[in-house]
Formats: C-alpha cells, structure tokens, sequence
C-alpha cells in the first residue's frame, strides 16, 4: 500500500478548498458581485478619475472568475 505523499496531500486540499469556492460562488454569487459593485463604487469615489477605467476593469474581471467557477462543475 502506497503512502500518500505531501504533494498528493496538497493537491487533495486545494482540490476541496476550489470545491468549497464553487459551491460558495454558486449559491451566494448575486452577494459576491453585489459587494465587488459597492467596492468598485467605493474606490472611484476615493481615487482620481484617471484610474476609474482600471477600477472598472478589476471588477468586471473579478465578477468574470467569479462567474466561471461553476463551470467546471457543469463538464
């Protein structure tokens, strides 16, 4: 019988902890784009407007992975 060994360890881990953020992502995913929308407001109104394009851009990024998640439960 063969030990598992630390990387196997690791890679188990990280397997459930993605798990966990899908199901999270999924279930809550209105909650998490809703408070990356109140961070995005939050930080245009606090910081010069010539960074607002990459305020924007990190939201809908963020939004995007967060709407990816469950993909890879559907294949």
């Amino acid at each position: 019988m063969r030990t598992m060994g630390f990387a196997d360890k690791a890679k188990d881990m990280l397997d459930d902890a993605k798990d966990k953020a899908e199901d999270l992502a999924e279930e809550h995913g209105d909650k998490i784009t809703g408070a990356i929308d109140k961070a995005k407001d939050m930080i245009t109104d606090k910081t010069p407007d010539n960074v607002d394009d990459k305020v924007e851009g990190a939201a809908k990024a963020a939004k995007d992975f967060i709407g990816k998640l469950g993909d890879d439960k559907a294949e």
